[in-house]
């Protein structure tokens, strides 16, 4: 009769336990791939990186909201200036208004060039740009 000691238990269960999860990799892979195809909508990008891809389109909408808000902040601070009646007070916290809405414009004009930059670095050395949410 042979008697198993519990290290000599607990090693062979965990042995196996480590093959199943290296058997079961590739067939986890392709059911994660299946869920995420189902998920997605029909008109939702299928890659993260590149001109058309999520990643990229929600960075852009984002900055384009921020340049956006920082025109509607330059005409609210022209009409203030505008509005002052030549009150001390009044004038310099619509100077103070335009600068930092122009700050603000050019900071995001920055941050659209950096952030277009850095994805097309990312996009270009990894295998044309697409890392794809599926392959099918």
């Amino acid at each position: 009769m042979i008697k198993f000691k519990p290290p000599h238990v607990l090693f062979a269960l965990s042995l196996a336990v480590l093959i199943s999860f290296v058997a079961s990799d590739t067939v986890a892979a392709y059911s994660l791939m299946e869920g995420v195809n189902a998920a997605r909508g029909s008109n939702v990008p299928g890659t993260l990186f590149g001109d058309t891809g999520l990643i990229t389109t929600i960075i852009n909408t984002m900055l384009f909201l921020v340049g956006a808000l920082s025109v509607i902040m330059i005409i609210f601070g022209g009409l203030r200036y505008v509005t002052s009646g030549g009150k001390a007070a009044s004038v310099t916290a619509a100077k103070n208004t335009i600068i930092y809405a122009i700050v603000g414009l050019i900071i995001s004009f920055l941050a659209y060039a950096a952030v277009n930059f850095i994805l097309g670095s990312v996009s270009s050395g990894v295998s044309g740009g697409d890392f794809p949410v599926s392959n099918m």
